[in-house]
């Protein structure tokens, strides 16, 4: 089996008509490949089964989840030598049959007879019924979330803020995470006109950074409401300590559930990506009826690039199997339009896409600073999986792949009155 890196190499290379941009060390410890690109580490022939049984994105996760494939050296530069070759290949031609046949002999020889190990156990297993029941959604929150709230304490930071912040300053330089999440909070208040007394929804409101940022701030009274037992512990805790009891109520409740409407103004911050391509239409008939008539809607979301073929919603291998289980991203079109179907009327759309990209930089910065840590609070596998899916998520928002966007919509009064400033950037 010595010099396994080059007859890797070259079978991988021979697949894929053109040169690896990667180096590669094998576990006999040969390498082959550009000296000085980072290296890709291959700890255990295992690797390589995983790969021949599940070939492509997933195989690839699963071997990086057990600790079997390695990057060393910059991931973010590692992740974008191999972008074209692994996530940016719609539409290559496949090799012809004879050479797939005899690229798989030497794989096959390479990585021995035995079938492949079994998923690591962080993989979403058992999903069973239609998508997005109020059963099936529970679950796959607390798959997301219910991880431990120290683990995401020492990825978030101190705001506990798990959506994209708002920078200030070139490439965001000038400006802390905290201070940008705050920001974002801010934002997102005076788009939708809080005041003393106005009341507000947080669907989603994960740790309760933005109920207690409305009422504290703004004088808004807050519903808040998550599937997450742990996100809904933690944002009560918060909430006490902040002395709002009397302002903010956190709930563990769907939205579907939610019927102590009318509300002034609902928030929806990284959530709508949970609801999925069978349930959107719903979602959005849901959220205008709880408004008011002349009531505000904050609709944060993350979007992919549209494509041919009609093809709405839709999720990634990777992400769907081990970090946001049934998580579908739609073109932000198609979400202005279901909105507009379901009656609201949309003022504002606000593309924030470069900052999730340095959101994500820090986040990964964070969770690199102590690895050992996040392994013993989540396990090695799962703070693997985070720090692979937050590093290809940056480069995906700065490549344009995805994108983030704000829609603001209102709930128009009777005779078509919005209620918001002629010049709707002046946020009141």
């Amino acid at each position: 089996m010595a010099q396994a890196a080059a007859r890797l190499v070259g079978s991988i290379e021979s697949a894929l008509g053109v040169p690896l941009p990667v180096r590669v060390r094998a576990w006999d410890g040969s390498q082959a490949g550009p000296p000085g690109a980072p290296t890709v580490v291959v700890r255990h022939r295992r690797a390589l089964r995983r790969l021949l049984w599940k070939p492509g994105e997933l195989g690839l996760a699963r071997a990086w989840v057990a600790g079997e494939v390695d990057v060393e050296g910059d991931l973010y530069e590692a992740l974008e030598r191999l972008a074209p070759l692994v996530w940016e290949r719609d539409g290559a031609p496949a090799p012809p049959r004879a050479e797939r046949l005899r690229l798989g002999r030497e794989l096959l020889a390479l990585a021995g007879p035995l079938p492949p190990p079994p998923p690591p156990r962080e993989e979403v297993r058992g999903r069973t019924g239609l998508r997005h029941t109020l059963h099936r959604d529970r679950r796959a929150i607390s798959h997301h979330y219910d991880v431990g709230n120290e683990f995401y304490a020492l990825v978030l930071g101190p705001s506990m803020v798990y959506s994209c912040a708002y920078w200030d300053g070139e490439g965001g330089t000038a400006t802390t995470l905290e201070e940008a999440q705050r920001a974002k909070l801010d934002l997102v208040c005076r788009k939708l006109g809080l005041r003393g007394g106005t009341r507000l929804l947080d669907v989603g409101c994960g740790w309760g950074a933005l109920a207690v940022h409305a009422a504290r701030e703004y004088g808004a009274r807050v519903t808040g409401v998550t599937l997450s037992r742990e996100q809904a512990g933690y944002a009560r805790k918060r909430v006490a300590e902040a002395g709002l009891t009397d302002r903010v109520d956190i709930r563990v409740q769907d939205y579907r559930h939610v019927d102590d409407e009318p509300y002034d103004a609902i928030a929806s911050v990284g959530m709508a990506e949970h609801v999925g391509a069978v349930r959107y239409r719903l979602y959005a008939d849901r959220l205008y009826a709880l408004l008011r008539p002349g009531g505000r809607l904050l609709n944060h979301q993350i979007a992919r690039r549209p494509e041919g073929g009609g093809e709405t919603h839709r999720a990634d291998p990777f992400i769907d199997a081990y970090v946001f289980p049934d998580g579908e991203l739609a073109p932000v079109g198609h979400t202005v339009t279901i909105l507009e179907e379901a009656g609201f009327e949309v003022r504002d759309l606000e593309s924030i896409r470069e900052h999730y990209a340095l959101t994500l930089r820090r986040w990964v910065a964070n969770l690199e600073s102590d690895l050992p840590g996040a392994a013993r609070l989540a396990g090695p596998g799962r703070a693997r999986v985070w720090r692979l899916y937050m590093a290809a998520s940056a480069l995906a928002f700065e490549r344009n792949r995805i994108g983030v966007n704000q829609v603001l919509a209102v709930r128009t009064r009777d005779g078509g009155a919005s209620g918001l400033p002629l010049r709707t950037r002046d946020w009141r």
